[in-house]
C-alpha cells in the first residue's frame, strides 16, 4: 500500500463515517450544503472492486460477533436508508477491515475510538446503542450484514472506505475521491494508491471482541445538558430539539438519548402491593384471609 499523505495519515482518527467534531464541519444550512455536495466532482473512470469478502467462515465461533458488529453499523447508521444504501455501509465497513490504515477485525473497525470523545461511528459512543432496536428493521440489518460477510458487494461503492450525510460538508470531503451517492450519504475512497484495489490486502485478525460500554457516562452526560438548558426549549415528554452535535443523517435511528423523559422505573412497596391486592379481591366479591383469632359468623 502507497503511504497515506502526511496530513491526511495526522487527521485519520478524526475523518470519521458519521461523527464530525463541531470544527470539521462547513456552518451552512442544509439547502446549501446539498448544493456544495453535488458542486463535488464524481470522480471519473472505472470503479474498481475490491472483491468479495470471504475472511471469516460461517462456523468461526467469532462469526456471531461480527455479524453482530456489523448489523449494528447497518442498523444505526442507516437502518431508514434504501437498501443498496444499507448494503453500501457494510462495505465500507468490511473495507476497512482489509484496509492497512484500519483494524482488521469487524467489531475492530466499528468500535474504532468508542472510548474517545470522536468514534468512527458515532453510535458507538453517543449512547444511541442504548435504545432497543426495533426488531423488523434488526432482523434486517442481521440479514444485510450475513448477506455481506458472504461476499456480496455493490459495485457503485467500489473501494469506499468514508461516508457522511448528504446535509453536512466535512472538510475531508474536498480531500478525497468521491464515489457515490446512496440516499442520504455520499461514498468516498482515499486518494491515489491508498484508495486503489490494491491496498485492500489485509486479512482478517481471527478473532472478533465487543468492548464492555459504561452506558452511565451517557447518562451522566445528559444529566449536565438539562441542567444548563433552559427552562422553556424542552418540554417532558417530547422528542428533544433537534440540534447541530446530532451527528445522523435525518433517516437514520440512532441518535442522542431523550433526557426531556419524566417516567422512572419504580419498584412497588411489597406491603402497599399486598394491600391493594385484598382490596382489588373484595371489591369482586372474593373471599380474603381473615385475622388470626376471628371467625366468620354463623348465617
Amino acid at each position: 500500500m502507497a503511504k497515506l499523505a502526511p496530513e491526511m495519515q495526522a487527521d485519520l482518527a478524526e475523518m470519521t463515517t458519521s461523527a464530525e467534531a463541531m470544527d470539521s464541519l462547513v456552518e451552512i444550512d442544509e439547502s446549501d450544503a446539498l448544493a456544495r455536495n453535488e458542486a463535488i466532482p464524481t470522480m471519473e473512470g472505472r470503479i474498481e472492486r475490491v472483491g468479495r469478502f470471504s475472511g471469516i467462515p460461517m462456523s468461526s465461533s467469532y462469526y456471531g460477533t461480527a455479524n453482530d458488529c456489523l448489523a449494528q453499523a447497518v442498523y444505526y447508521e442507516a437502518a431508514l436508508e434504501p437498501e443498496q444504501g444499507q448494503r453500501a455501509v457494510a462495505q465500507v465497513v468490511l473495507n476497512r477491515v482489509r484496509h492497512p490504515a484500519y483494524p482488521n477485525t469487524v467489531c475492530g473497525v466499528v468500535y474504532q475510538g468508542w472510548n474517545q470523545p470522536v468514534c468512527q461511528f458515532s453510535f458507538t459512543c453517543d449512547g444511541a446503542l442504548m435504545r432497543k432496536p426495533q426488531a423488523d428493521l434488526w432482523r434486517k440489518s442481521k440479514a444485510i450484514a450475513r448477506d455481506a460477510l458472504a461476499g456480496r458487494e455493490v459495485a457503485e461503492v467500489g473501494t469506499s472506505t468514508h461516508y457522511h450525510a448528504d446535509y453536512v460538508v466535512p472538510y475531508w470531503a474536498f480531500r478525497m475521491g468521491k464515489l457515490a451517492t446512496i440516499g442520504r450519504h455520499i461514498f468516498y475512497r482515499f486518494p491515489g494508491s491508498p484508495g486503489r484495489a490494491a491496498s485492500f490486502y489485509g486479512n482478517w485478525g481471527g478473532r472478533e471482541f465487543k468492548p464492555q460500554i459504561d452506558f452511565a457516562r451517557f447518562l451522566a452526560k445528559d444529566d449536565g445538558v438539562v441542567a444548563m438548558a433552559a427552562e422553556p426549549e424542552y418540554t417532558p415528554g417530547l422528542t428533544v430539539t433537534p440540534d447541530v452535535t446530532d451527528r445522523h443523517a435525518k433517516a437514520d435511528v440512532g441518535g442522542r438519548i431523550d433526557t426531556t423523559k419524566t417516567w422512572r422505573l419504580t419498584i412497588p412497596d411489597p406491603v402497599a402491593a399486598s394491600a391493594s391486592y385484598r382490596d382489588t379481591l373484595s371489591s369482586q366479591g372474593a373471599a380474603t384471609a381473615q385475622p388470626t383469632g376471628t371467625s366468620e359468623q354463623e348465617q
